[in-house]
């Protein structure tokens, strides 16, 4: 197996780092908030082995002009450039689906389609949802909060295994940079679809942080192009704790071989 390669796009001093792995059909995945793309490991290695080409492309860095949602949509599209891919399904977790939303709004012709992995909503997080992802973000590496974890991860995880992925993945230079590009932008420009294109939304039914009833209401705007699955005791972090199952649906709706 071909070793794969974290790289770095350092057009304009950003320092995107992307993985790009596999041959076929273009995926992109992207992160969610706060997250490297390390914990989607996983679910890009079943989806690279059933011939999908995958390019996992985290955040630019901060310490330069202060971003916006276009800004980190126009990343994501300057990576593909480089890589040469013309048009792709445009993916991502919870605020990654975020960016993915904003790459189909403003680069037309470049998103075949639109995978949201869980769907960031624009309201404010429940009180307990707010707490247990705070902690998580905030733990020591060798002192994870274990009711926090459970909380993003379902029933079922080994939290040992869990906070050892999530730990390592957490990128807590970049989430005030990804904060500030949400609040700077007006929700329609990230929020909504583009138009025509279909769009797979993946929930994990027992998602606290982005609860299925977020892409429900999604889906409710364009019901005619848009696919909406739950996976039963899936929690926030289902692309991690859950990529089997996730890889099996987007193989599925996607339907390449």
């Amino acid at each position: 197996m071909t070793q794969i390669q974290r790289q770095v796009f350092d057009a304009e001093a950003r320092a995107i780092p992307f993985i790009d792995e596999g041959e076929g059909p273009a995926l992109v995945l992207i992160p969610a908030q706060g997250l490297d793309v390390a914990y989607l490991g996983g679910l890009a290695s079943i989806l690279e082995e059933e011939g999908f080409r995958i390019v996992r492309i985290g955040s630019r860095r901060p310490g330069g002009a202060a971003a916006s949602m276009h800004d980190l949509a126009q990343d994501v599209v300057d990576v593909l450039d480089h890589l040469g891919v013309g048009s792709a399904w445009i993916g991502g977790h919870a605020f990654g689906g975020a960016v993915a939303r904003t790459v189909a709004l403003d680069h037309p012709g470049r998103a075949s389609g639109v995978l949201l992995l869980g769907v960031e909503a624009a309201r404010a997080l429940d009180d307990d949802a707010a707490r247990a992802l705070h902690s998580a973000f905030s733990a020591p590496v060798d002192a994870p909060d274990t009711d926090a974890v459970r909380a993003l991860v379902g029933p079922g995880i080994s939290i040992p295994v869990a906070w050892d992925v999530f730990a390592r993945s957490r990128d807590l230079d970049v989430e005030e940079l990804q904060s500030a590009a949400l609040a700077s932008t007006p929700v329609a420009e990230w929020a909504s679809l583009a138009s025509s294109l279909p769009i797979l939304i993946i929930q994990g039914a027992v998602d606290p942080i982005t609860p299925p009833a977020n892409g429900d209401d999604l889906q409710a705007t364009a019901a005619d192009r848009t696919s909406v699955v739950r996976l039963p005791d899936a929690g926030h972090l289902f692309p991690m704790t859950h990529p089997g199952e996730t890889a099996f649906q987007i193989e599925d709706y996607l339907g390449w071989d």
